[in-house]
């Protein structure tokens, strides 16, 4: 690997880490710097979750004292768990042909979602109120799907989780955030033992994305207190479709 290659996953390592501390998405990067560089789409999917998860660890670390209730975080730990576990597995079963074809799609309906975040937020607003009480199971089942998505695709789950999470909880998008960082981390260390066991890891880039995502991932998270949600969201939606719409037009048009 020459130099530009390398300086070129660094800064890739430092963007993933900040994005995916700050409000997901961050991962997106992180896969196509790997496509870029001449890595195999499946084997890149594995390298990047492999290479990220330090940074998530970190992301956690910045954003420690921002997580809510600590029951709160401990109903949706099974379900991050068992979904995280289902979906690695779903990926080593995969051929890569198949998982070349959806990527695109998964990325733009997980924009989409984010796009839409205060009308559907307030859509579960009314219907809670009409019911009188929120359903934690509903919350538990979604996060639950979600992280088979997490461990399957990987790429734009935290635009995903950021979203199931605001629309079911009454939370400042900072405490949102500190929460997806946690259960993103918990997800990805079960799809690393997994990946590192049985698929196939580039340890040469995954090296170098080692600290590039640590780096960014701390700093990402205590960047996020100084931030504007609204600017923040759009940010990320805007990177997310842009990057859907280049798969799909690589991948599939």
């Amino acid at each position: 690997m020459d130099p530009l290659q390398v300086t070129f996953l660094f800064v890739a390592g430092l963007l993933t880490g900040a994005f995916n501390a700050v409000a997901g998405g961050g991962s997106l990067i992180g896969f196509s710097a790997l496509l870029g560089v001449g890595i195999p789409p499946l084997t890149a999917k594995m390298t990047s979750t492999v290479a990220v998860f330090p940074g998530n660890v970190a992301s956690v670390a910045g954003g420690f004292r921002d997580l809510p209730d600590r029951r709160a975080v401990l109903r949706l730990l099974p379900a991050a768990v068992l979904g995280g576990a289902v979906g690695s597995i779903l990926l080593l079963l995969t051929p890569s042909q198949v998982f070349d074809m959806i990527v695109p799609f998964l990325i733009l309906a997980a924009s989409f979602i984010l796009g839409l975040q205060n009308t559907l937020k307030e859509m579960v607003t009314r219907s809670a109120v009409r019911h009188r009480r929120h359903h934690p199971a509903i919350l538990q089942a979604l996060v639950a799907v979600g992280s088979v998505y997490a461990g399957y695709i990987g790429a734009g789950f935290g635009i995903v989780l950021v979203a199931i999470l605001a629309f079911f909880q009454h939370e400042p998008l900072t405490r949102t955030v500190a929460l997806k960082n946690l259960l993103s981390a918990v997800i990805a260390s079960i799809s690393v033992a997994l990946y590192v066991l049985f698929g196939t890891i580039h340890w040469t880039s995954a090296t170098i994305l080692f600290p590039a995502t640590v780096i960014g991932g701390y700093g990402g998270a205590r960047l996020l207190r100084r931030l504007p949600d609204k600017p923040l969201r759009a940010a990320i939606v805007t990177f997310g479709t842009a990057f859907g719409l280049v798969l799909l037009w690589v991948n599939v048009l």
